[in-house]
């Protein structure tokens, strides 16, 4: 947050010759005086800034002797000079633009002298001969022509020269360009040169006009003629595709100007111009110099890019407003814009587009400066009806979506032009009633509004129009603008429209009104649907209304903000929000923290006072709706005034909201806390440095002052006490076993105070520091932060312990513990599992940072000269190369152990973490200042030979066909065989003839099964694999695969590190870099082996990383050897997959593996700015094998080919330089679908699907245009199915009622004879989605025509209902077309008595009634076995019966009346797809109406009984569940008292049987079962409150099943429907003023509750949240906290929970026996403690990969602190009178479990937290749970009353008083 520092500019400073500086010392006046003087000074200045200013005293001096008008000779020859320095600086030296400046004010009589001077330099700058100079000279005539008189003058002078040396230098350039074709470097400044050549040619003839103009006359002069040789270079330049399109584009302009300039008379030049660019010129007529120049434009041909680049020249150079070219130019522009019309339709590039789009906006701005000063004629053909304008419009509408950010921008240039053309051609008329205008509106309003582009046109139309004539159409336009901000992509066009519409609106109600009384208009319109959004819309939307709209919106209108709160106010103690929903307490806060942070609230004590309640801010912080309490932080957090003191409210809110928010599951909410956190501590830092400067200031002893100076020292107090209250939250936060999440951000909040809180430097003083709070606990804790399993964890350690230097270096200098620290970190960097060499890397840095090796590893070194050994880069340099040594010693000896046995290394040693380390030790190195290089080198070279080596031990596993197929084998200790078998388990299974032999590996890199088969016979049946410490060792295939890939991951991270960071030598024998380039060579080689052979998929990506590295550094070596590499490499592995040759080492399966990444490395380094010459030759190559069918070289070649187009084509780094070959892609992707071959057809559908990717894009759209479809009548039923569903986007809402029509008509009639039921279902599901979208459109269904068109579509369904009736035999069809009637059926209401509707009258309802009393549900079904499309078909028919059950129903309420099918008939169907569909209906309105919706319950309570007999009988598990949910929903006093009648059961057994169910089931009727269980337990509880030792058993076991359906071995819906029972029942069992259950029952139950809050499920925790909320928000527990009524979250849920239950226990007055069980809870460790020392390497062969015990969310000992809190809040309040003898047990239960954790801490090693980290923080938990029962009990000692003084300072903080209730 401090200030920046402008940068200082540097540049060169000028210098002059060594003959020059002696004439200036020779010609220097003793005074200093002269001109000389003056000039001698300033060269001999090295600051090129100062010699500015002396620069710009040399016209000051010359003028003062300027006396007699007489040039002196000094002065002149000091002009000589000063000629000299200037064409001697560069083009871009800011004193080359002062001397020009300076010398334009030169007095006259020395312009002459001066005049000559530059025209003699300009003219040497001509004659050079130097290539290499020519943009030297360039840059000079350029810069002599910018605002330069005497420079100018020189060019003037010297025009014919300049003219002939352009000519010259630009023929030269282009041939040196040609000759080095493919070397990107040199031809890239080659072509920038040519361009620069162009532009200054231009320049040239542009300055050169006027006065000057003759010189272009003389048709036979030299200047004529070089002007002539320059218009036909810049021609081949126009049509030369080989140079860069930029420079065609200048030679376009080009080309155009020069004709223009030496064209007469000038009358005919548009004439000749359109003839050229609608290639229709005449030859006889055109001048001999402009046929001889450009020939090519005038008699051939032009491509479609110099005919593009011609038109941009013509609009760019000709003067359209001045009317020099007569009438003609309205011509020549209408010619234009038809030839780029042409062109629009020929030009698929998308560079070229680009271009295209550019020139049409430059057309449209010619066309407005035209049609100021018009004719009628025109302004005609410009009308917004004409052709032209239409034209315009459809380019804008193909092209509002392009791809091309920049091209989408011109089409909204295009459209606000085209628009202001209108408003010329119409002039007077009204705006407002144009037919052009409203046609617009309509149609723009029309589209959709995922279409992008609708959004800026709409805002011009808004701009032109004003919004009360769109509002006028359609008010709720806001609404449905707001109503898509659910997109990310269209949030930003929608917020401008948003913006450009509101800001209209209430500028023109403002100018209607007088009154005020039109704010609130415009707040209905525009302010309103934001709250409404804010409070009720969905995720995505709140959140981008918010950063995105809701800003604009007060910063255009700040007192809105009072309006939003006084909305938002009302509803919030009625709704408050949940997980889902913000609700209005998440709007108010978010609206509020806009305000703030744009400076909308005046202070904090404002916002406080005037607008919220600090109770609601408290609420805020703890909703359990994350975004809510992330915005009340925000409130807090951020201001507009970096400035601004925080209030101690805030601090203390701050505290509050820390210690329940720091373990926040969501990744972007912990991004959030930290910013806006870091925001905070910054506006304490800098609101500080004004508190000190006001404390200084108010140091005088004026008493009325006193109160003023005192309040500083009182707030900067209150900042140090806040930040020393936040870093301890912070440090607690990081106990044993706390969760990834709470020490992500714990950490990454203490890096940040490190950083916005540095040490006091000179004035500034800082109100606090880290380093003052950090003793060696604290130290340790962070050191203990790097055994995490999350690598994130280690580095925010990593960099708060380096931030903390002399914390840290003090720690450890001098620690006893140094040299086993350094030990366990080698001995974790060669430990089997993975992530402990990541902790060992850590380690090491740390110790090399903090020079803080052992003495022993110091001392072997010491002979080392060391630079400047007292500076920080010197000893880190040393220590980093002692370390490395140190490691390369112990890899060697690893990798010759491993080469003898390879087992024996992935089970005691893998080499892996070795070359980790050493790569992490590079990357912190800075590389390129390095001291001791002659000591690197050795060791670089050594390390490089150790990486081959250590790769060729592995690569024969990761060079199988198969390396991740292989699994643990049998235990089987002789590691000759167990190798036999894995070299077995690996043999590549591929058609290459690579590795056809497994091998053994011996000194080299070979291995030979036979050998090994032999050797295996000669050893002893009893020998083991022993590792390090000589224990033996069972080693796993898994564990093989494991060393090697992660040792081949390692290898090529290092590789390539190396490449990367490591300067390279220019020449072997150079003393400088450390990388040779044979080295380099090397390196690329091992890529591209193990690139090209790798078959383990994390292998090749890996190396392809590394690759990359390579390759970038590659493609900008000065280098040519190297630089020619990637080239070299691509042409030769292309060759090698063409040959298709048997032995090669290619790999033919797994997609190819690592060859795709090969090439795709190869090319995504190639220099974009180039001609991407490599990717344009291996396109053509890949596509032309992919297209190849030549079966003589066999498939692999194509097979190869398609894989790696399908990389390239997913390759988004090649951008837009791949499109142009999507065409060949697409062609051989569907021609592979044809090919018999199977890897071929497999190929081609991922290439294709990556294909359809790069065009449509990740996300389908909506708006294509296209209506084909070619899979409607396919044989396969998916391929029809799939076809009618992807048929939807591509019709738009409109069109779909005429294409319902057209497939209606397309059907069959009852009277044909011959028709193909596959075209008929195909056709049926078309219409089907066509309709569904269609009804379920909301936007569309407003519409007046849409129960017109619907009724249409219905003619067209009658007229062929017979597909309906048994008449059509097949029940696929039948179904799909009842499932249309349903449809109709579904949207369209039933006419009620005495009204009739349209649809009434064409018998729509009597045709569905008379299809379904005829269907099967009536007369039974024929089929006594499953038929082809019996399920389908029966489901259709049901779900259409169904709603004609219910009308039947109603119409034969309180009337005798049978009805012809009832509920009761369909559940007794044979067929559970009817049943099932007959339960839902009934589920559903039972659900309903237990919600107090309108729904018949007589029906569902006078069907109790059938429910009952079908839950005894039914075998379905989807219709069984159904049962049992409408049995819950229902109430139980209706249906239960049936039981003993229906199914012979009492209550109590049906409770016993359903509990059996939900104990023995897993599934979803588990959940379903348990809740039904519960609620009949309830009824049961109610109903016998006289008596309730009748159901003790059932209550007993009830509580046991709920206990155990809160175990992780069931699915999580068990413990969400636990969840729910226990909330519903909450009032009943956990909080009753009078207990139903006994103690431990209740508490068991509590339990649960805790249980459940502590699940790693985020799901289960808030429904147990739920539960919470519910037990404190009754009327005898509301005022245990101050959140009742409130919805919180989990983290705080868990302590209100203690709080509420320890209230209970003083309400039921049973303290005393509940407190052992509460320190029971706290004591509970499963397992034996003897157990925790269980070696973590025990076993972990077939746990490879596990990172031992992760938790993300529960953390024990967070469970113990705020029980411990609140069991001593108890005990202060009341005191305990417990069980002596229970007390007793648990006093010496605690004792022995705490002497038997002290021993167990004496048996572990030293270091014993990095090397035996799963057995430390185990003990760590348990001790701290000890301790925890130790002090309550010692507390409870004699004691009667406790004091809050007594306990811990981390319990107190759990403690503070409720000083405030809820809002």
């Amino acid at each position: 947050m401090g200030v920046k520092k402008k940068r200082e500019m540097q540049f060169a400073a000028l210098t002059v010759c060594h003959q020059d500086l002696e004439t200036l010392r020779s010609f220097a006046d003793v005074e200093g005086k002269n001109l000389a003087s003056l000039l001698l000074h300033c060269v001999q200045l090295t600051d090129g800034v100062s010699q500015i200013h002396s620069v710009k005293q040399i016209v000051p001096l010359l003028e003062k002797v300027d006396k007699n008008g007489v040039c002196d000779p000094i002065i002149q020859r000091c002009l000589d000079i000063l000629a000299s320095i200037y064409f001697s600086l560069t083009l871009k030296n800011p004193l080359k633009k002062v001397l020009a400046s300076s010398l334009n004010g030169l007095p006259e009589c020395f312009l002459n002298e001066a005049a000559h001077s530059f025209t003699f330099h300009l003219q040497e700058e001509l004659d050079t001969a130097d290539l290499h100079s020519y943009r030297k000279v360039m840059d000079n005539i350029s810069s002599c022509m910018e605002n330069f008189n005497l420079g100018r003058a020189s060019v003037v002078n010297l025009l014919q020269n300049v003219l002939h040396f352009l000519q010259k230098s630009l023929i030269e350039v282009q041939e040196e360009n040609r000759k080095f074709a493919g070397n990107h470097i040199v031809q890239t400044q080659l072509m920038n040169d040519l361009l620069v050549g162009v532009r200054v040619a231009m320049t040239l003839v542009q300055k050169v006009q006027g006065p000057q103009s003759n010189l272009w006359n003389d048709s036979s002069s030299p200047i004529w003629q070089s002007m002539c040789g320059l218009l036909s270079i810049f021609t081949r330049f126009l049509n030369d595709d080989d140079l860069l399109q930029t420079i065609q584009s200048t030679s376009g302009l080009a080309v155009i100007l020069f004709i223009k300039t030496m064209f007469r008379p000038s009358e005919k030049l548009p004439g000749l111009i359109s003839s050229l660019l609608l290639q229709s010129a005449d030859c006889t007529s055109i001048p001999d110099w402009l046929m001889s120049s450009c020939r090519s434009l005038c008699c051939a041909d032009v491509p479609a890019s110099a005919l593009l680049f011609l038109c941009q020249g013509t609009l760019a150079m000709l003067d359209w407003q001045d009317g020099s070219m007569g009438p003609s130019r309205e011509a020549l522009l209408l010619d234009t814009v038809h030839v780029l019309f042409t062109l629009s339709s020929q030009i698929k590039e998308s560079t070229l587009e680009m271009f295209l789009s550019r020139i049409l906006a430059s057309w449209t701005n010619s066309a407005i400066q035209i049609l100021e000063s018009s004719s009628p004629s025109l302004k005609d053909h410009l009308n917004g009806d004409s052709s032209i304008p239409r034209r315009l419009l459809e380019y804008v509408y193909t092209h509002w979506e392009h791809p091309l950010d920049a091209l989408r921008h011109q089409t909204k240039i295009i459209f606000r032009n085209l628009l202001q053309m209108h408003r010329l051609t119409i002039e007077g008329a009204d705006l407002v009633t144009d037919p052009f205008f409203l046609e617009l509106t309509k149609s723009l309003l029309q589209l959709e509004w995922h279409i992008k582009g609708k959004y800026a046109c709409l805002g011009y139309l808004v701009e032109s129009l004003g919004i009360e004539h769109i509002l006028a159409i359609d008010k709720t336009i806001p609404s449905q603008i707001l109503e898509v901000m659910g997109d990310q992509s269209l949030v930003p066009y929608a917020s401008d429209l948003l913006e450009t519409m509101f800001k209209n609106h209430k500028s023109h109600l403002k100018s209607q009104t007088v009154t005020n009384t039109w704010m609130d208009k415009w707040h209905e319109t525009w302010v309103f649907p934001v709250l409404s959004v804010l409070c009720g819309g969905n995720l995505d939307q709140r959140s981008y209304v918010i950063d995105y709209y809701l800003p604009r919106l007060l910063n255009y209108s700040p007192e809105s903000l009072h309006y939003m709160v006084q909305i938002l106010q009302t509803p919030i103690d009625t709704e408050t929000g949940s997980c889902n929903h913000r609700g209005a307490l998440g709007a108010l806060m978010a609206c509020l923290r806009t305000a703030r942070a744009h400076g909308h609230l005046q202070s904090a004590t404002h916002a406080w006072e005037n607008l919220v309640c600090s109770a609601r801010v408290k609420q805020g912080l703890i909703h359990q709706h994350c975004q809510v309490r992330i915005d009340t932080l925000g409130l807090l957090c951020e201001s507009s005034r970096s400035t601004e003191v925080v209030s101690r409210e805030e601090m203390q809110w701050v505290q509050f909201f820390l210690t329940y928010n720091l373990n926040s599951q969501s990744p972007g909410v912990r991004q959030q806390i930290c910013s806006l956190l870091t925001k905070l501590f910054c506006r304490i830092q800098e609101s500080s440095q004004v508190l000190y400067k006001l404390e200084q200031r108010n140091s005088t002893p004026d008493s009325e002052k006193r109160s003023t100076r005192e309040q500083p020292s009182v707030s900067l107090q209150q900042y140090k006490n806040f930040m020393s209250s936040v870093c301890n939250i912070l440090f607690e936060a990081l106990f044993p076993g706390s969760s990834y999440s709470t020490r992500f951000s714990a950490l990454t909040i203490l890096g940040s105070i490190a950083e916005v809180f540095p040490a006091s430097k000179g004035n500034i003083q800082t109100v606090y520091q880290l380093s003052h709070d950090i003793d060696a606990g604290r130290f340790q804790i962070l050191m203990e932060c790097f055994t995490s399993t999350f690598e994130e964890v280690k580095t925010l350690a990593f960099d708060l312990l380096m931030n903390l230097s002399s914390v840290t270096a003090g720690q450890l200098q001098g620690s006893e513990k140094l040299q086993d620290l350094f030990q366990a970190a080698l001995e974790l960097s060669t430990s089997t599992k993975p992530y402990d060499c990541v902790t060992a890397s850590y380690l090491l840095n740390l110790l090399i940072w903090q020079d803080a090796l052992p003495a022993s590893l110091s001392a072997s070194s010491a002979q080392q000269p060391t630079c400047g050994a007292g500076e920080k880069s010197a000893v880190v340099e040393r220590n980093t190369l002692v370390v490395i040594k140190c490691l390369m010693e112990n890899l060697e000896d690893e990798i010759s152990q491993a080469e003898n046995s390879l087992l024996q290394a992935a089970s005691s040693f893998p080499m892996y973490g070795r070359v980790h380390c050493i790569t992490r030790a590079f990357q912190k190195l800075p590389l390129h200042d390095l001291r001791l290089v002659s000591e690197w080198k050795p060791v670089l070279g050594k390390l490089l030979l150790l990486s081959y080596r250590l790769s060729t031990v592995v690569s024969p596993v990761i060079q199988s066909s198969s390396p991740e197929g292989l699994i643990p084998m049998d235990t089987d200790s002789e590691s000759a065989s167990r190798l036999q078998v894995i070299l077995n388990e690996i043999q590549p299974r591929d058609t290459n003839d690579y590795f056809s032999q497994a091998k053994i590996l011996k000194e080299c890199d070979s291995f030979d099964l036979e050998d090994l088969s032999t050797s295996v016979s000669n050893i002893d049946s009893s020998a083991e694999i022993k590792g390090k410490e000589e224990k033996a060792c069972d080693v796993t295939a898994q564990m093989v695969l494991t060393c090697c890939w992660r040792s081949m991951k390692e290898v090529a991270l290092l590789l390539g590190t190396l490449c990367q960071l490591l300067p390279l030598q220019p020449v072997p024998e150079s003393a400088a870099g450390l990388l040779t380039v044979q080295q380099v060579k090397e390196i690329g080689e091992y890529f591209k082996q193990h690139l090209l052979q790798s078959r383990h998929r994390g292998a090749f990506e890996l190396a392809y990383t590394g690759f990359v590295k390579l390759t970038e550094i590659l493609n900008r070596c000065s280098n040519v050897s190297l630089q020619k590499l990637p080239e070299q490499w691509l042409w030769s592995v292309l060759e090698e997959i063409k040959s298709s040759d048997p032995s090669s080492k290619l790999c033919a399966t797994r997609r190819s593996a690592g060859i795709p990444f090969y090439i795709q490395a190869l090319l995504a380094s190639e220099p974009k700015k180039g001609r991407m010459d490599l990717l344009r030759v291996t396109m053509r190559e890949l596509i032309s094998l992919a297209l190849s069918a030549d079966d003589s070289k066999g498939r692999v070649p194509q097979v190869h080919a398609l894989n790696i187009l399908r990389a390239l084509f997913r390759d988004t780094r090649l951008g837009e330089n791949i499109i142009p070959y999507v065409a060949g892609g697409a062609k051989a992707a569907i021609l592979g679908f044809t090919s018999p071959v199977w890897a071929v057809r497999n190929s081609s559908t991922l290439l294709f699907s990556s294909l359809i990717t790069r065009v449509f894009g990740v996300k389908r759209g909506k708006d294509e245009l296209s209506k084909t479809n070619r899979c409607g009548r396919s044989p396969f039923y998916r391929s029809r199915e799939m076809a009618a569903r992807a048929l939807v986007p591509f019709i738009t809402i409109d069109q779909i009622p005429s294409t319902l029509h057209a497939l209606l008509d397309s059907l069959p009639s009852s009277t044909d004879q011959c028709f193909r039921q596959n075209h008929i279902h195909g056709t049926l599901l078309q219409v089907f989605h066509l309709l569904q979208a269609y009804i379920t459109d909301s936007k569309h269904r407003i519409n007046a025509d849409f129960l017109q068109e619907l009724s249409d579509i219905t003619v067209c369904t009658k007229a062929k209902l017979w597909l309906a009736m048994r008449q059509n035999p097949c029940l696929v069809t039948r179904a799909v077309y009842i499932d249309i009637l349903f449809l109709l059926t579904h949207c369209l209401d039933r006419p009620e008595e005495g009204k009739h509707t349209a649809l009434e009258s064409l018998d729509f309802w009597e045709d569905v009634r008379r299809i379904i009393l005829g269907s099967e549900l009536i007369t039974g079904f024929p089929w006594t076995f499953k038929v082809p499309g019996l399920p389908q078909y029966l489901q259709s028919l049901t779900k259409l019966a169904i709603p004609e059950v219910w009308a039947s129903l109603a119409e034969a309420e309180g009337q005798a009346t049978a009805v012809p099918l009832s509920f009761s008939q369909l559940l007794k169907s044979s067929f559970p797809e009817v049943r099932l569909l007959a339960l839902d209906a009934l589920l559903e309105r039972a659900a309903s109406s237990e919600q107090g919706q309108k729904g018949p319950p007589p029906l569902l309570y006078s069907m109790g009984e059938e429910f009952l007999l079908l839950a005894m009988k039914e075998d379905h598990p989807g219709c069984f569940c159904r049962v049992l949910k409408i049995l819950y929903h229902l109430n139980p006093s209706e249906w239960l008292p049936q039981t003993e009648c229906s199914v012979h059961l009492s209550p109590k057994e049906f409770l016993v049987w359903t509990m059996d169910i939900a104990s023995n089931d897993r599934s979803e009727i588990q959940g379903v079962s348990l809740r039904l269980a519960s609620k009949i337990i309830a009824y049961l509880v109610q109903s016998c409150e006289k008596n309730k030792d009748s159901v003790a058993l059932e209550l007993r076991r009830w509580v046991q099943l709920i206990v155990w359906s809160c175990g992780d071995h069931l699915p999580t819906a068990s413990r969400l429907a636990v969840a729910e029972v226990l909330s519903g029942t909450a009032p009943l069992f956990l909080t009753s003023p009078q207990p139903i259950l006994d103690l431990q029952d209740t508490l068991s139950l509590w339990r649960c509750v805790l249980t459940l809050l502590q699940s790693e499920e985020q799901p289960v925790r808030e429904a147990a949240t739920e539960t919470v909320t519910t037990a404190m928000s009754q009327g005898n527990t509301c005022q245990s906290t101050e959140f009742a009524f409130c919805q919180v979250d989990a983290s705080i849920a868990l302590t209100l929970a203690f709080a509420v239950l320890c209230d209970l226990l003083q309400q039921w007055d049973q303290l005393g026996p509940g407190l052992p069980i509460l320190l029971g809870w706290l004591l509970e460790e499963g397992g034996d403690l003897k157990d925790l020392m269980q070696s973590p390497h025990q076993g972990e062969e077939e746990h490879i990969f596990e990172k031992s015990e992760v938790n993300f969310w529960a953390e024990t000992l967070t469970f113990v602190k705020y029980l411990c809190n609140q069991v001593f809040h108890l005990l202060c309040q009341s005191g305990c009178q417990s069980s002596h003898s229970q007390l007793s047990h648990l006093q010496r239960t605690a004792s022995e479990q705490h002497r038997l954790i002290s021993q167990l801490f004496r048996e572990l090693p030293l270091s014993a937290e990095f090397l035996k980290t799963v057995e430390y923080t185990r003990l760590r938990i348990q001790e701290e749970r000890t301790l925890a029962v130790l002090r309550l009990l010692a507390c409870l000692e004699g004691k009667e009353v406790l004091r809050a003084e007594d306990c811990p300072r981390e319990w107190r903080q759990e403690m503070a008083p409720r000083t405030e209730a809820a809002c």
